[in-house]
């Protein structure tokens, strides 16, 4: 996998879920902070993402919204509505929040497409963690297209379901997720001024191609020299740059990339533990052992009891 699905793939949880909303004004929701990740594509009409701190955005036809953080806000259709809170069920979904349509409708429709993901926060990948609370991509003609046609696929799948829609749509969600961080990550690299924190270090062509080897094969004995060769740099230049760009030296990236591939494989099934050393670069059950209740606390057989009580 490459270094964004991993990203992602690292912190996701459970299954996705996704609602198309027919509104009619007025209408407000306030949404409690949470563990996951939510966005809204506004289909038809306009709408208003309120956050707890920040100036309120203005979306139109086409405009996507993500909330990466999971901190609280509002959703209306105008900034002068009262918000209604809305609480999620045990099983991590929100509620069905539509308002009923009124006998005569006091404003325009509004037609919008609302999803969420719920993450391990625990474990969140830096490129992840450094998103900003709102992701706004605005619809501009030529812009996105591989978005665009994400977000019409599933408007289309939750509008009128068919035979197959709880994996076409569980599939659209995933890839929907990658487009829009995709989207972001782009605007950074090429926006205006240059790119910092991990936008930068995709963009590098060393940094990215050292990552890629990392994520590609955690399980090789890799060293500075290695990496630095895949890179095209010196031992030293590449240390100084990786550090500079990803914010930690590269052998510490790369043990906590196995840890957290370590922790996702326990998570996920009952692989034998000798194995997933294995998969992770450790010769043996001990030493990776050691190195796993050095970075969770537990002892890999306990973290995935734990995980299985909490699933």
């Amino acid at each position: 996998m490459d270094v964004l699905s991993d990203a992602v793939a690292a912190m996701r949880t459970g299954r996705p879920h996704s609602r198309r909303q027919d509104l009619y004004a007025p209408w407000g929701w306030r949404f409690p902070a949470s563990d996951g990740t939510g966005f809204h594509v506004v289909l038809q009409g306009s709408a208003w993402l309120i956050p707890a701190a920040g100036e309120p955005v203005a979306m139109g036809p086409g405009d996507v919204v993500f909330l990466a953080q999971g901190r609280e806000y509002g959703l209306a259709g105008g900034l002068d509505v009262p918000l209604e809170d809305v609480r999620p069920l045990p099983d991590g979904t929100w509620p069905e929040t539509t308002p009923a349509a009124p006998p005569a409708p006091s404003g325009p429709p509004a037609v919008l497409l609302c999803g969420a993901y719920m993450l391990d926060r625990s474990r969140a990948h830096p490129l992840l963690a450094e998103l900003p609370d709102v992701v706004h991509l605005p619809a501009r003609v030529g812009a996105h297209r591989s978005l665009r046609t994400a977000v019409e696929l599933l408007g289309a799948e939750l509008e009128e379901p068919q035979p197959g829609s709880d994996t076409v749509v569980a599939s659209l969600l995933d890839t929907l997720l990658l487009y829009i961080l995709r989207a972001w990550w782009l605007r950074e690299r090429h926006g205006s001024g240059r790119p910092t924190g991990w936008a930068a270090a995709l963009a590098d062509p060393g940094v990215a191609a050292a990552l890629r080897c990392i994520h590609g094969a955690p399980d090789h004995p890799w060293t500075v020299e290695d990496l630095g060769a895949r890179a095209g740099l010196s031992r030293a230049a590449f240390a100084r740059r990786f550090a500079a760009l990803v914010g930690e030296p590269p052998l510490t990236y790369l043990t906590w990339w196995r840890m957290t591939t370590a922790a996702r494989l326990l998570r996920a099934d009952d692989t034998p533990l000798r194995t997933i050393a294995q998969r992770t670069g450790y010769t043996s059950e001990f030493a990776f052992a050691k190195a796993f209740k050095r970075e969770y606390g537990v002892a890999p057989g306990q973290y995935r009891r734990q995980s299985a009580r909490t699933a």
